[in-house]
């Protein structure tokens, strides 16, 4: 496919005198928002010469409109993805350790690396069960979330996993580093989340949000901050990010939720310090109970002793 299409018509004289964008949305069918867009970016010519959007066509005067081709939002685009590890693979499952920086399928506005696209590129057959942009997708991480995760090979595989996730038998363990000290140091949040009402990109706590339940234990406390392990009960968006920052303790480095920008400047992070350290379930073709793991990536191990160092 070619990245643009050249389209000239002649204006008919049903149109003579009128606006260039109302003119190019009448003969090609695009919006007057779309059309004017064009003539901005100089796509637009009048007699082979450059038209603006507000300039008026004559009857028989020859318009020509570069059109660009859109990419699809939703296409899987084949790469090898940096840092993308490996854990586990059979006929059924595979198991990866994914990277900051990732997202796991294509989405509107995401145009950086995905984890199906690295599996592809390297070979990995997943199912084809699910929406086409996230074929074997059975769980997600946020784009700046890192940690283990589990995609299905199969579509047997597929079936048994994404029932299993939507009855929250898989045990899904985080570690957190979040700021101050939660009291009581063990505890569970039990707060219904749903998207910030002024703020598309984030979620909130909501009276009308999804029934959303976090369990948390500090591991360790620190002057500054607090490592916790925390356990889902449920799967929301940013589920740990929002709780715990309702509660007065975000994850050091979140921007997005309110952490403090000098804590996090001393401790060199540019994302959350949030990472999925466990995921257990029931192998789908087995029936056993199996268990992976991910160690604290380079960014966040360096966080952590920064914030055990700090006096």
């Amino acid at each position: 496919m070619s990245a643009s299409e050249q389209r000239t018509l002649f204006v008919p004289d049903g149109l003579e005198g009128e606006r260039v964008d109302t003119a190019i949305a009448r003969l090609f069918g695009l919006s007057r928002t779309r059309a004017a867009e064009l003539a901005a970016d100089g796509l637009v010519s009048l007699d082979g010469a450059t038209a603006g959007k507000s300039d008026r066509v004559s009857a028989g005067s020859m318009l020509d409109v570069t059109i660009p081709v859109l990419a699809d939002p939703l296409e899987i685009h084949e790469e090898i993805v940096e840092g993308i590890r490996i854990v586990h693979e059979d006929d059924a499952i595979v198991v990866i350790d994914k990277p900051v920086g990732v997202a796991v399928h294509p989405s509107p506005g995401w145009t950086g690396p995905t984890v199906v696209g690295h599996l592809r590129a390297a070979g990995v057959r997943i199912s084809t069960s699910g929406a086409k942009e996230r074929e074997g997708i059975v769980q997600r991480l946020d784009v700046g979330t890192s940690g283990v995760m589990v995609i299905a090979k199969s579509e047997h595989a597929y079936s048994v996993l994404k029932q299993a996730f939507r009855d929250r038998t898989p045990t899904k363990v985080y570690h957190a580093l979040v700021q101050g000290h939660p009291d009581p140091i063990e505890g569970t949040i039990d707060a219904p989340i749903g998207r910030h009402p002024k703020a598309d990109y984030k979620m909130a706590i909501r009276a009308d949000g999804r029934h959303s339940v976090t369990h948390y234990a500090t591991l360790e406390a620190h002057r500054f901050a607090s490592l916790l392990e925390v356990h889902l009960e449920t799967g929301r968006t940013h589920q740990i990010r929002v709780h715990m920052s309702a509660t007065h303790h975000p994850c050091v480095g979140d921007a997005t939720y309110g952490a403090d920008p000098t804590l996090t400047a001393r401790t060199g992070l540019t994302r959350q310090w949030l990472h999925a350290v466990r995921l257990g379930f029931t192998h789908p073709e087995t029936g056993e109970y199996v268990e992976f793991t991910s160690p604290y990536p380079d960014d966040l191990a360096h966080a952590l002793d920064v914030i055990r160092d700090l006096l």
